[in-house]
């Protein structure tokens, strides 16, 4: 207001009309934002949108073309990511998918909790320690997930006999228990003193002892293997300079104009808050999870992209209103020609019809800016292609965004399906949206609709570069 005092009338005009035209350009500019991630968009966070395994890390690796800092936020090895590059294959668990670019700094978050020797079997893919820590940052505030994490997942999900949950067995929620328990091991204490080292060490052992016998020896004592280990490792990473705080890294790099790019692990449906509780993971998944696992304040994430297999797939166990039977049809189509095996577990998914009540959902839990479709090549061959657009429960439909908190209740649902004619014409070379055959685009306009989110990317083969963007998105 200052600034008009004693301003002329023309003067003010010309104010007004700037302050106008401002208007304009924000309005334009909100019109243009970067729905893709390929442009503008400096902060961009890549989620699944459904219950995992969807084909994330090669849209990771597609857009970690241009991000300067490429950043896990959540979960530990109980993701997976699959790439294919120059026909080489390369599995990874822990590691973000830049590592497989040659100038992107990689950082694993503090929302993460990292099995040390996992972690550096992956590294083991990508050479020697020169090559790759020297792309790695690891956050100071990350848990260590230990041997006896591991020991105690398998011990709960054999007590629950017929009822497990079907975990990965990889120590993921006991490594979060040991968080909320506050006695858990962080990278700051690993690279830390040796002597505090040891004392958190051995209290966390002897804390374990007590309420899970058998998960890890009793007592710490000189020589212990683990402990060793973790010496050795904690050499390898200090050689690097490789953990830091992450907090002010990622801040200098966003202030500094830099691309950062937020990878998830698992899925929305797998969120311990918003997830089919209690078969779900032990992290925050959705976009939330990114400022709490990154320390990245919402107001600097600015595009957010759900990926969607044209299919659904869960593994273990847990509900899946639209799950069809492996064995014999379209299920048995799904799950062979699409491979459908876990990246960590090795097992079986099972798999139904897309599902767009669920990702209505998800879609209002993170406000996805677009979806990215994959797997799309998969459908080929079926005659008829089934999207379960409604939910109902005893004749009622469900409002568009609900997803039932309770098993019981969700377990009432029925699904209402629309059906869509199939095509039998090879898409894994379909370079754009307009060399799809007409019933495939068709079906991927029905699921813009369904869902209520444009569609950016559209997925047609395992190779990297199997991929196009759709017409008309920014």
């Amino acid at each position: 207001m200052g600034v008009l005092i004693g301003v002329t009338n023309r003067g003010l005009g010309v104010a007004c009309g700037l302050a106008a035209a401002a208007l304009v350009i924000q309005r334009i500019f909100r019109e243009r934002r970067d729905v893709t991630g390929r442009h503008t968009a400096q902060c961009i966070t890549i989620l699944g949108a459904q219950w995992g395994d969807e084909g994330k890390g090669k849209l990771v690796d597609l857009l970690a073309g241009r991000a300067d800092v490429v950043a896990r936020f959540n979960g530990g090895a109980n993701a997976g990511h699959t790439l294919v590059v120059d026909g080489k294959k390369y599995a990874f668990h822990l590691l973000p998918c830049g590592m497989l670019r040659a100038n992107t700094v990689n950082v694993i978050g503090n929302g993460a909790v990292v099995h040390v020797p996992t972690l550096f079997d992956e590294l083991a893919q990508l050479g020697a320690d020169g090559d790759s820590l020297p792309k790695l940052v690891i956050s100071s505030r990350a848990h260590v997930l230990l041997d006896s994490h591991k020991a105690i997942d398998g011990m709960l999900e054999a007590e629950k006999g017929g009822q497990s949950l079907g975990t990965t067995k990889r120590g993921i929620g006991p490594a979060y228990a040991s968080k909320a328990n506050r006695n858990g091991l962080r990278f700051c204490d690993l690279m830390g003193d040796d002597a505090n080292l040891v004392a958190k060490l051995r209290a966390l052992r002897e804390f374990q002892a007590l309420h899970y016998p058998g998960a890890s020896p009793a007592t710490l004592r000189e020589g212990d293997a683990e402990l060793n280990q973790l010496r050795l490792f904690r050499a390898r990473l200090a050689k690097f300079g490789v953990v830091k705080d992450t907090v002010t890294y990622v801040k200098a790099a966003l202030d500094a104009g830099k691309t950062v790019l937020a990878e998830g692990a698992n899925a929305a449906m797998l969120d311990l808050d918003f997830g089919t509780y209690p078969f779900v993971t032990s992290s925050a998944t959705t976009a939330g999870g990114v400022c709490t696992g990154l320390g990245v304040p919402p107001s600097r994430v600015d595009c957010v992209i759900g990926v969607v297999k044209a299919y659904a797939t869960r593994v273990g166990a847990g509900p899946f209103p639209t799950e069809l039977d492996c064995d014999v049809g379209a299920g048995n189509h799904l799950q062979e020609v699409g491979h459908e095996r876990g990246t960590t577990t090795g097992r079986k998914r099972r798999c139904g019809w897309i599902d767009a009540p669920l990702l209505r959902y998800s879609h209002a839990l993170n406000g996805y800016d677009s979806l990215n479709l994959t797997k799309l090549d998969v459908l080929t061959g079926l005659e008829t292609i089934r999207v379960g657009v409604e939910y109902t429960v005893r004749g009622k439909t469900l409002p568009p965004a609900y997803m039932p908190p309770d098993l019981d209740e969700l377990g009432d649902v029925e699904v209402v399906y629309e059906d869509f004619p199939g095509w039998t014409e090879d898409i894994s070379k379909c370079a754009s949206f307009e060399d799809l055959p007409a019933n495939a685009r068709t079906y991927v306009r029905a699921l813009e609709a369904a869902v209520g989110c444009p569609i950016s990317y559209v997925g047609v083969g395992p190779g990297r570069d199997d991929m196009f963007v759709m017409p008309g998105v920014h």
